[in-house]
């Protein structure tokens, strides 16, 4: 995989996420609990990235935004599946 292909699997998945945000606007919701989780998670880690030497790399705080708020709406998802079980 080249370095454009997997770029762009990240430019696929922020679009979903950009969906979903849409979608999940209205109260409060897992999705964008995930989302914000994401953003402090990432936020920590690209600070950590400048303590290193690194310098702050935005990439890392979008990435972990996308991924808290997958995490979110698979949780979102769950508990609607356990409200229509019980």
């Amino acid at each position: 995989m080249s370095a454009m292909e997997f770029l762009a699997n990240w430019y696929v998945l922020g679009g979903i996420v950009a969906v979903l945000l849409l979608f999940f606007f209205r109260g409060r919701n897992a999705v964008w609990g995930g989302f914000t989780a994401g953003l402090v998670v990432g936020l920590g880690l690209a600070t950590f990235s400048v303590f290193r030497g690194e310098g702050f790399e935005w990439s890392t705080l979008g990435k972990s935004a996308i991924i808290g708020t997958l995490i979110g709406f698979a949780a979102e998802l769950l508990g609607k599946l356990g409200n229509r079980l019980k």
